[in-house]
C-alpha cells in the first residue's frame, strides 16, 4: 500500500488511529474541519451495505498497510483453505514479518514496521528479512538485528507490554517469538471482517 499522505487524515476518515500521533489527534478532535466535523457526522448511519463493505475493507488494508492487490491475493488463499475464511484471512495478515514486528512492540507504528523490515533492521531465527510480506511460522523468532540495537529509533521505542497472548515478547533480546496461529479475537484490529469477506466474494 506504501501510502505516503497524511496518516491523520486517512485516520479520521477511517474512524481508527493507524499512528501513534494520529491517536493523539483523534482524542482530542475525532472529525475533520470545517463541513466535516460533527453535524454531519450522521450521515455515516446512511451509507448503503456495500459502501460499509468497502470502509472495512480499506480499514483492514490500513491496518496492515497492504495493496489491494496484495489484499486480494491474501483473500483467494484464505478462501482456498478449510475454515472460516475471514479467520484465515485475519490468521494469514497477522502471520506478516510487519505485522508481527508491529506486535511485538518492536515498532510504534505499521509504517516504522515496514520501513525497520525493508532496511535490515530485522531478524527471523538470526538471519535477516528485508521483505514485509515474509510469512512467519509459529516458533520464528523475531528480533532485532544485533548491529541495529544501538540505533536510536529501537532505543526509543516504548515496547509495550501488552502484547497478544500469541507472542512471547523478551525484553533484554529485543526480539518476540511467534507462539501460535491467533484466532481472529486475539488479533488486536478494527474491523467487521465478515463484511470484507463480503466485498471480495462478490
Amino acid at each position: 500500500m506504501k501510502f505516503t499522505g497524511a496518516k491523520v487524515k486517512l485516520s479520521r476518515s477511517l474512524g481508527i488511529a493507524l499512528t501513534p500521533k494520529a491517536g493523539k489527534y483523534m482524542e482530542r478532535r475525532p472529525y475533520g474541519p470545517g463541513e466535516h466535523g460533527p453535524p454531519h457526522l450522521s450521515r455515516r448511519s446512511k451509507m448503503s451495505p456495500y459502501k460499509q463493505q468497502l470502509i472495512e475493507k480499506q480499514r483492514l488494508r490500513a491496518q496492515y498497510n497492504v495493496h489491494e492487490k496484495q489484499m486480494v491475493n491474501y483473500y483467494k488463499k484464505a478462501a482456498a483453505k478449510t475454515g472460516n475464511t475471514g479467520d484465515n484471512l485475519v490468521a494469514l495478515l497477522e502471520s506478516r514479518l510487519d505485522a508481527l514486528v508491529l506486535r511485538g512492540g518492536l515498532a510504534n507504528s505499521i509504517y516504522a514496521a515496514r520501513q525497520f523490515v525493508n532496511h535490515g533492521h530485522i531478524s527471523v531465527n538470526g538471519r535477516r528479512v528485508n521483505i514485509p510480506a515474509f510469512s512467519a511460522s509459529p516458533g520464528d523468532v523475531i528480533s532485532v538485528a544485533d548491529k541495529s540495537k544501538k540505533m536510536l529509533p529501537f532505543q526509543q521505542v516504548p515496547y509495550t507490554t501488552n502484547q497478544p497472548d500469541y507472542i512471547q515478547f523478551d525484553k533484554a533480546a529485543m526480539s518476540v517469538t511467534y507462539t501460535r496461529v491467533p484466532e481472529r479475537e486475539d488479533v488486536p484490529i478494527i474491523c467487521e471482517v465478515p463484511l470484507v469477506v463480503e466485498y471480495y466474494s462478490k
